[in-house]
């Protein structure tokens, strides 16, 4: 029988109101397909199934019962799994009651629709998944719309029958639950319809948005992005950085919209705009990397990206992969300074602790830290503030009487440290960075 990495819910017979909750929640299990490749595999399994876990208990109205890694020499198209292990696997939901299984890793629609035949419970893949947990999250009015449409361009591929099961709690995208069962021909045609809609409304959103990127370009201050992989502790340093209270949980996607907020940086640092944005996982679905373009521009425009690592994690180096070949396909800018921070040193042993502090001092661009604890921010914040000026330099300009847009420009963001005047206009000592100074000459 395949390994059984973590069964069980919790008892919670203390809480008057638990039993109430554990019968709305729908019993989840998670299968971790484990596929032989034969030049390697990429990921351990059971770290695999770990994170699969992570994804299920951050959708809300959801019981996760156990969960099984599924090792597989060959994947049956049609069923995904062997006849053998469907029947295994058949007994083992019956007898703990499941209703809903999710497969961390690609599920065709053929395959759905013969597993849950077979099982007789609903499907889920590690996109539909994603979808909607991205669907319970979005906050803002542009991140529900591009869930949708992503949710909608996904739902066209297959066999779409909405089930009842979470239908008490939350909407959705009828992936996990929705009111009644709907026709195994699904109408192409409505879901075209839909997206035309809302790509319509998207397209109005867009232009509020381009308002909105003009009045934060005059702001004088430069845009910091935290990007990483999921749980990597964002969200933590931003609210050490910030005072902020945002949603920091040991839960995948915790934050999803980017969140901005202007802070001074201790110890006579600039003012800046710190953003943070959604975490980035492994296998992102594609509809959600282009959806959510937009919704990272924070990112696109950022003056200094700071990539935060969870360094204590046992595939840390993939993780930063995952990140780096996501933000190539966002097109960020290759020339865009980054500091790399390694984050949750607290959570290794000492003579790794001592290690990675080695490692961290041959380079100028990585630094250790504790976004709990606090061990490292002061230092972090020091190297932000080099990255941000250490590239300025003074210069001498003159400007006509007649530049005063430019000129207003200039004061606005802070670079000029002396003026004086001359027959013909102003004579004018900036201190600038080459960002800054291609700013001005676009103007």
């Amino acid at each position: 029988m395949s390994d059984d990495i973590a069964e069980g819910a919790d008892d919670g017979a203390e809480d008057p109101h638990a039993h109430d909750t554990r019968a709305r929640d729908t019993r989840a299990w998670v299968l971790q397909p484990d596929i032989y490749k034969a030049g390697g595999k990429s990921r351990d399994a059971a770290l695999a199934l770990e994170e699969g876990v992570a994804l299920a208990r951050a959708l809300p109205g959801l019981e996760v019962a156990g969960s099984t890694i599924v090792r597989l020499p060959t994947v049956h198209p049609g069923k995904l799994f062997g006849k053998g292990k469907i029947a295994e696997l058949k007994a083992m939901f019956e007898e703990a009651e499941i209703e809903l299984v999710l497969i961390d890793g690609p599920v065709s629609p053929v395959q759905q629709r013969n597993l849950e035949k077979e099982w007789d419970v609903k499907i889920l893949d590690r996109t539909g998944l994603i979808l909607e947990i991205f669907s319970d999250r979005a906050a803002t009015r542009e991140g529900v719309l591009q869930v949708e449409m992503a949710a909608l361009s996904y739902q066209r591929t297959r066999l779409v029958r909405a089930w009842t099961h979470l239908e008490r709690q939350r909407g959705g995208y009828g992936f996990v639950g929705g009111p009644g069962e709907t026709q195994i021909e699904a109408d192409r045609r409505a879901i075209d319809d839909h997206i035309v809609r809302l790509r319509r409304q998207l397209d109005k959103v867009a232009k509020t948005r381009t308002l909105h990127r003009a009045a934060r370009a005059k702001v004088p201050f430069p845009i910091v992005a935290l990007v990483g992989y999921t749980n990597a502790g964002k969200s933590t340093l931003f609210n050490h950085l910030t005072g902020a209270e945002v949603m920091a949980k040991d839960m995948l996607f915790a934050t999803l919209d980017p969140t901005m907020r202007r802070i001074a940086l201790p110890g006579g640092g600039p003012e800046v705009i710190l953003s943070d944005t959604v975490g980035f996982i492994s296998d992102l679905p594609t509809e959600l990397v282009a959806a959510f373009r937009a919704t990272l521009e924070e990112v696109l425009s950022a003056d200094l990206i700071v990539h935060v690592r969870d360094i204590a994690h046992p595939e840390t180096d993939t993780q930063k992969t995952d990140v780096e070949e996501i933000l190539t396909s966002l097109k960020v800018d290759a020339d865009t300074p980054r500091i790399e921070v390694w984050n949750k040193i607290d959570l290794v042993d000492e003579a790794e602790h001592t290690a990675l502090l080695t490692r961290a001092e041959r380079t100028d661009d990585v630094q250790v830290i504790s976004a709990v604890t606090g061990e490292g921010i002061q230092a972090l914040v020091d190297l932000i503030t080099r990255k941000l000026t250490g590239g300025a330099r003074h210069e001498e300009i003159s400007l006509p009487y007649t530049a005063g847009r430019q000129r207003a420009w200039l004061h606005q963001h802070g670079l000029i440290e002396a003026e004086a005047q001359d027959d013909d206009g102003y004579v004018l000592t900036v201190r600038w960075t080459p960002r800054q100074r291609a700013e001005f000459d676009a103007l």
